[in-house]
């Protein structure tokens, strides 16, 4: 894209909002590969010269007749290949970090501008009024659903307890979400390592851009997954697909773990924003040609996890502005919490197209004997568990303070309120 649709690549980060910051870095990375394209050509010339010359010094020895000076050439042409290959490493080091930082390309329909520009798509469901009932940090503490300052005494703000009750829901939210996908929606079960390599969270585009977010680990190469998204997505990393296995649907429940650095004093009441938290990740590998339905059916399966827990939710298309750096495409699912008067996001459902592929090497092929082309990958939360067991504290709660228990989830949780 840079050496073929620089425009493009320039139009993507204008959309986004961010061409001051990333057009000079579109400008080097064209300098770059110009430069590099041109070492490489002078390399083989001096390879090829060198050959040539080795080749006649061969025969003038054979010939009996000196050959110093064609000798003394091809020494030089061999310091001047090794001083090239040297430049032409160092720039194409500078090259990949450069494309590393270049967010992915949003599709057309994407609207520009900032999130002030996210459109509603769709919703379900009437929600309470705001106010109108307690927040649910104060009816999860009196229901002895969570205790927060535990929390904070055993690992610090942004970690909770969920005890009794509390814990019994997040296993029932668990087991209903992995039935769902699984048996109704067709999603294979995964279970993956919390910790993963660099190499996993620079093909899934963690890295290097947001490695201050990421929790490592001091003396070894590894990282706290943000996600089951990293290690599922990496199944496939550096393979070659069979186009007839397409699409692949691959689900996992996991902890994961976020330092959110560029978030502190955000929404941090309660289970608003925490630094580890359960969720059910939803995968899917295709074709290019079927990325858009594969988009909207995964959607739809978050969305339906919502509607069988009955909780008023909206479809948010969001704007290039506030589309992640990895996404084409994001759909965002919200809940409505009345207690703390706001939308909560439950599911972000993307496409990447094939920037995560290229990143990780996933190819298919489409035929016996046709060349791989890049799949294209989508996930979604399907769904984060805190902000959805804050809005069922909110959404199902009771004039007594109790709170009624999900149709759907009371034979995994084995009643029908929590009192």
């Amino acid at each position: 894209m840079v050496r073929e649709q620089a425009d493009l690549l320039r139009e993507g980060v204008r959309r986004r909002g961010s061409l001051d910051k990333f057009g000079s870095l579109i400008d080097r990375a064209e300098q770059l590969d110009r430069e590099r394209r041109a070492t490489i050509q002078k390399v083989e010339e001096r390879k090829a010269a060198r050959n040539t010359a080795s080749q006649e010094v061969a025969r003038k020895k054979k010939a009996g007749e000196n050959a110093d000076e064609l000798m003394a050439s091809a020494r030089e042409l061999g310091a001047d290949i090794a001083r090239l290959e040297t430049e032409l490493a160092a720039s194409q080091g500078e090259f990949d970090s450069i494309l590393y930082e270049l967010p992915n390309v949003t599709l057309s329909e994407v609207p520009e501008g900032d999130a002030s520009h996210n459109t509603v798509v769709s919703t379900w469901g009437e929600p309470r009024a705001a106010g109108s009932v307690k927040p649910h940090w104060e009816v999860a503490e009196a229901l002895g659903l969570l205790d927060l300052p535990r929390g904070a005494k055993i690992s610090g703000s942004g970690f909770i307890v969920y005890r009794n009750r509390g814990a019994h829901l997040q296993r029932a939210l668990m087991n209903f979400l992995l039935d769902l996908h699984t048996r109704e929606f067709g999603y294979e079960e995964t279970q993956v390592p919390l910790f993963v390599n660099r190499d996993s969270m620079t093909g899934t585009g963690q890295l290097p851009k947001f490695e201050e977010d990421m929790y490592a680990l001091r003396d070894d190469a590894f990282f706290a997954i943000p996600t089951s998204e990293v290690p599922v997505t990496n199944l496939f990393r550096d393979e070659i697909l069979d186009g007839a296995t397409l699409p692949i649907a691959l689900t996992a429940f996991s902890q994961c773990f976020r330092r959110e650095a560029g978030a502190a004093g955000k929404d941090t009441r309660g289970l608003l924003r925490l630094h580890q938290f359960e969720k059910v990740e939803l995968v899917r590998f295709t074709t290019p040609e079927d990325s858009p339905a594969q988009l909207e059916l995964l959607t739809s399966h978050a969305e339906q996890a919502l509607v069988r827990l009955g909780l008023p939710h909206r479809r948010l298309l969001l704007a290039a502005g506030d589309t992640g750096f990895s996404n084409a495409k994001t759909f965002d699912l919200e809940v409505f919490a009345p207690g703390v008067g706001t939308w909560l996001e439950v599911s972000s459902c993307s496409s990447y197209t094939d920037f995560q592929a290229r990143r990780a090497n996933i190819r298919y092929r489409p035929a016996p004997g046709e060349k791989p082309r890049h799949v294209h990958t989508l996930n979604g939360s399907g769904l984060g568990f805190p902000r959805v067991v804050a809005s069922i504290l909110e959404h199902y709660q009771n004039a007594d303070s109790s709170v009624t228990v999900p149709e759907v989830l009371r034979p995994y949780f084995g009643a029908d309120v929590i009192r």
